[in-house]
């Protein structure tokens, strides 16, 4: 169940990067919650596919289209997995680049919960704000 856990994220975060949306959300439960930190105007809880998908949108809005998640390392362990990750992004001519930490726990091999958990939350904040 491990490796098929960090399966699901994998696919997920290749899917997301082609842009297929739907695919993302086959592996995402429909009760998903979704935290992400500090006070930008992404910041705060998702809940279901509706809102995440909301999140995404508006996370295309702000930087332009130019959005993208660089996957360096996928753990996994029980119900839990983590990736490593670097965000990077356009926003107002300005490029970005950030650490992140990207925290699910699954059941059934569906994601139940995220968390982001950002290297340097002010600079983030700054950015999309």
């Amino acid at each position: 169940m491990i490796a098929a856990n960090a399966s699901v994220i994998r696919k997920a975060y290749d899917d997301f990067a082609k842009g297929d949306i739907p695919a993302v959300l086959e592996a995402w439960d429909t009760s998903i919650t979704w935290h992400v930190p500090g006070h930008s105007p992404l910041s705060g809880d998702y809940k279901g596919h509706d809102e995440i998908v909301g999140f995404f949108k508006h996370i295309l809005a702000l930087s332009g289209g130019i959005f993208a998640i660089e996957v360096h390392h996928v753990l996994a362990e029980e119900d839990v997995v983590v990736a490593l990750v670097t965000v990077k992004a356009e926003r107002n001519g300005r490029s970005a680049a950030f650490p992140e930490v990207h925290v699910f726990r699954l059941a059934n091999e569906k994601v139940v919960e995220f968390r982001e958990f950002q290297g340097d939350e002010q600079t983030e904040d700054r950015f999309w704000s």
